[in-house]
């Protein structure tokens, strides 16, 4: 079963390749990874959906929230959250299809925002398995070209999260510590259980 990791992190060069090196140093494969600047510019969220064993996922949660650069990392698989991926498919039909594909992606929610004498260009949004069964029907029509955006996703709980600053270039925690070190016993990410309230790190939604 796939894993929905969101990871709120600095914007810096480098912060992404940590990130992906951790997966690949520990044969966790990525099935899709998005990240974009939040409203600070100086923060990044990434959303991540990795096939990890649910055994380990807590552990993965931990091992993240000790790399340099990151806030805060927090696993989405079973938690209160909305989770869409963005498609953009390109069809080639010929007229005496045009208008199935228009009721088609009509009944999907999708949109054309191209048209030409050899076919339509259509965006759609939704969920991954919805997507699927778009992508399905339309290349029933005719030859199609899909990109995917990859799935992103935010938490529904209300709370405000206490962060701890990044972990120092200098302290960091080696990738090959997998230890409870840093984070309570319920999973809970290093930078919510290792602040002060008195601390002043920034509260983030």
């Amino acid at each position: 079963m796939l894993q929905i990791i969101s990871i709120l992190m600095e914007n810096r060069p480098g912060a992404l390749k940590r990130v992906t090196g951790l997966f690949a140093q520990r044969n966790y494969n990525i099935e899709s990874l998005t990240v974009a600047r939040t409203l600070d510019p100086l923060l990044s969220r990434m959303t991540i959906v990795a096939d990890v064993d649910p055994k380990i996922r807590p552990q993965v949660i931990k091992q993240i929230n000790k790399l340099v650069n990151v806030l805060q990392a927090t696993d989405l698989t079973e938690s209160p959250s909305v989770a869409r991926e963005l498609v953009l498919l390109r069809i080639r039909a010929g007229m005496e299809n045009r208008t199935s594909i228009l009721r088609e992606a009509d009944i999907f929610g999708a949109r054309v925002i191209d048209s030409t004498v050899d076919g339509f260009a259509v965006e759609v949004t939704g969920e991954s398995e919805k997507l699927d069964e778009f992508i399905n029907v339309m290349s029933s029509y005719g030859d199609v070209g899909v990109t995917r955006s990859g799935l992103i996703a935010v938490s529904l709980e209300m709370k405000k999260l206490r962060l701890a600053p990044p972990v120092p270039r200098g302290g960091a925690v080696p990738l090959e510590a997998v230890g409870d070190t840093g984070a309570d016993g319920d999973g809970e990410s290093a930078g919510e259980s290792g602040v002060d309230s008195n601390s002043g790190a920034p509260a983030i939604a």
